[in-house]
């Protein structure tokens, strides 16, 4: 019996499993919402929340704003303090130019994570606020599946 269950997970493609590979992450502000997309077609979406802030893009660190344009997701970290997180590569080239011309600090380190360790029971009331500091928040069930769907090199699209 052994030997064909081993079989079948060899030949059976991931996907069977709900372990289908995102080949790129769209998040509308707008909406709340984070799309993990294959091919154009939506395979998972989830509810997010950004920072204090939300409305327009990210100009200097400690705005309270979440970046808008394109950028990638360059990697994940398992040991973080928000459950997991995954790395958005802000601020990418103009951003860095803009800042500099406005004399500020872009910031950096904005990820897609989930809850502040130790505190995920709290996922039922943080949905309704926005509560980063400028990163894509979602609960720790949902950071598993986009953990699992999301490799590094990902495309995000941050929409207004």
């Amino acid at each position: 019996m052994r030997i064909v269950v081993l079989i079948f997970l060899l030949v059976m493609p991931a996907a069977s499993f709900g372990l289908e590979k995102a080949d790129m992450v769209v998040v509308d502000k707008s909406e709340s919402r984070l799309y993990l997309k294959r091919s154009g077609q939506i395979i998972k979406q989830y509810h997010v929340v950004f920072g204090p802030d939300p409305e327009g893009h990210k100009q200097q660190e400690g705005d309270g704003r979440t970046p808008e344009g394109r950028y990638v997701l360059d990697y994940k970290n398992a040991d973080s303090d928000f459950y997991k997180s995954i790395h958005i590569s802000y601020p990418n080239r103009a951003d860095q130019k803009r800042a500099a011309r406005s004399g500020v600090d872009p910031g950096g380190e904005i990820m897609i994570h989930g809850q502040k360790n130790g505190a995920g029971w709290l996922t039922t009331i943080s949905k309704y606020f926005n509560w980063t500091e400028g990163c894509i928040a979602v609960s720790n069930r949902a950071m598993d599946e986009i953990w699992q769907a999301v490799d590094a090199g990902t495309p995000i699209e941050i929409k207004p």
